[in-house]
């Protein structure tokens, strides 16, 4: 019979996906921002810059939520015990508080 570990996703490819995941969402966040910089050049309206600067803000919450999930199923997975993973998840939780 297999345990729970079993289960669970391996850790390099997984984290592997996340970085790709990650690394795409700003890649795509980096195309928006050069929109922004042609909008302002352009002169376009203050309106429509304001609503293309709130689709990259939401973009990039949206890219530091995941990486921060990948760090709490991290701490999931790798940890060696209960209580070192309640420790790993209350880390994560630190940083989603002081930077989220």
């Amino acid at each position: 019979m297999k345990s729970p570990e079993d289960h669970r996703p391996t850790t390099p490819s997984y984290r592997a996906e996340h970085q790709r995941d990650v690394v795409n969402r700003l890649k795509r966040i980096e195309g928006q921002v050069r929109g922004l910089i042609d909008m302002v050049e352009s002169g376009r309206s203050c309106e429509d810059v304001a609503q293309q600067m709130a689709a990259a803000r939401k973009a990039m919450d949206k890219a530091f939520y995941r990486m921060m999930a990948c760090s709490v199923m991290e701490a999931v997975t790798e940890s060696a015990s209960e209580d070192d993973a309640l420790r790993e998840v209350e880390r994560s939780t630190r940083i989603l508080e002081k930077y989220a």
